[in-house]
């Protein structure tokens, strides 16, 4: 089993990157991150469209597919440990996380994932998303595990 965070953009140095490795090397599963990227001038629907095509490329066969997106289910700490928790016991081989282009995901991508997740209802930049996830993953696995890192 292994997690995998598949991401529209190129993360640069800096205190985003360093957060999240800061988070997603506490995690006991590999964390394998793909970068992707469209730079042809496309329109927004094309576009979108281009960039589903190239996260769902970086998905192994059989995995869970959780599209992060801002119209997806919110959780509290504790509700999505339960979820991260289903997730992993399914025994896929693998858990990957999507994280659009800033128009979106495409409908090719919210119609294969298994989950749509929301981390609130604000805008984000997507490299604090993928802190923001990773941090979440760590607090998941600790609740998980019964470490005192997540203090209800």
């Amino acid at each position: 089993m292994k997690l995998l965070l598949a991401a529209v953009g190129r993360a640069k140095n800096g205190p985003e990157r360093a957060l999240f490795e800061q988070y997603a090397s506490r995690l006991k599963l590999p964390f394998d991150v793909r970068e992707v990227e469209e730079k042809r001038p496309l329109s927004s629907a094309e576009r979108k469209a281009r960039e589903a095509d190239l996260l769902l490329a970086c998905v192994p066969a059989g995995a869970v597919v959780v599209a992060l997106d801002e119209r997806g289910k919110l959780y509290g700490s504790e509700d999505f440990a339960a979820a991260y928790g289903g997730w992993l016991e399914r025994g896929a081989p693998c858990v990957a996380f999507l994280i659009g282009g800033a128009d979106g995901h495409g409908d090719a991508v919210r119609t294969r994932a298994d989950a749509l997740l929301s981390l609130g209802k604000m805008t984000w930049p997507h490299m604090l998303v993928r802190a923001m996830l990773a941090e979440q993953l760590f607090r998941a696995q600790s609740i998980l595990d019964g470490h005192p890192y997540h203090r209800a």
